[in-house]
């Protein structure tokens, strides 16, 4: 009996990463209708902020060190405020759908910024598979209705957001040792926040004038997509571990296409689904050769 709850609670866990994460991407597009993608994402961090201020001071989660600080903000500055701004802005370019295609390639990023700053080594295997990644990406540009130029543009820039997430996840191991998952991540989107206040102002004057749908998709992004998700993702590694926990990446993007289909009327071509296709076995390649490695 026990086991069975166990069973049911992972499983619950996975559905609400899968689909939080999931959401995020079409409840994105929808909160740009009336909010600039700077104003967007310091908002969705700000509220994210104060909910796990209050879990933390429940909690009594401690302060960090001082000689920590500074490279937690960096993080905190790359995971977050890089991802969510670019992320963001990408998607003024590229469909929902799409961005969540593209967001797959982040543990692509992070095994190469492993082999240049860890000294890990990189098999030919792996390098195929990334090769593979990138020829989805490649084929996913250029099956987008569109002028080519701005989805290369809108591209670009959702891989910068996950070469963003790729250096917090590449170097918070250290920090998630001391720390624990909980207070780390606390530590880092609270950081992030923090660099996102310079557009609090702008973000106020939009809050004036937004429809009550975009006020309800920032509402919803703050506090499901940003927070929630990390503590079900806890609980998963903590149950069944790092490389089984990820497999919610493989699932994300799906369930984002028909989320976005829901909600948006997007419908991707067949060579955007080609190609995504194509990305996901290529980053599968890369995660499998290096976790056997």
């Amino acid at each position: 009996m026990l086991n069975i709850k166990i069973n049911k609670s992972i499983l619950l866990a996975f559905g609400v990463t899968i689909f939080l994460w999931a959401s995020a991407f079409p409840v994105i597009k929808l909160a740009l209708q009336d909010f600039k993608a700077e104003n967007l994402s310091a908002l969705r961090l700000i509220i994210g902020s104060l909910l796990l201020c209050i879990i933390g001071i429940i909690k009594k989660v401690p302060l960090p060190l001082l000689k920590d600080i500074p490279f937690i903000l960096l993080l905190g500055f790359c995971g977050f405020t890089v991802y969510h701004t670019s992320l963001s802005i990408g998607e003024y370019y590229v469909s929902a759908g799409i961005a969540s295609l593209l967001v797959t390639t982040t543990p692509i990023f992070s095994a190469l910024l492993a082999i240049f700053f860890l000294r890990e080594k990189f098999s030919k295997l792996a390098w195929m598979g990334s090769i593979i990644a990138f020829l989805g990406v490649a084929l996913i540009s250029l099956g987008s209705e569109g002028n080519i130029t701005v989805v290369v543009i809108g591209v670009i820039l959702i891989l910068f957001a996950s070469l963003g997430e790729s250096i917090y996840f590449v170097f918070q191991k250290r920090y998630l040792d001391k720390y624990g998952f909980i207070p780390f991540t606390i530590y880092t989107i609270v950081s992030g926040a923090i660099f996102m206040l310079l557009f609090l102002p702008g973000s106020y004057n939009e809050v004036q004038t937004a429809s009550t749908t975009s006020l309800l998709a920032v509402l919803y992004l703050g506090i499901f997509p940003t927070v929630i998700p990390y503590f079900a993702l806890a609980f998963t590694i903590q149950k069944i571990g790092v490389s089984d926990a990820t497999i919610s990446l493989y699932l994300t993007p799906l369930v984002s296409i028909l989320l976005s289909y829901l909600l948006l009327g997007e419908i991707p071509t067949l060579i955007v689904i080609g190609g995504g296709i194509i990305t996901l076995i290529g980053v599968s390649i890369v995660v499998i050769s290096v976790d056997n490695h």
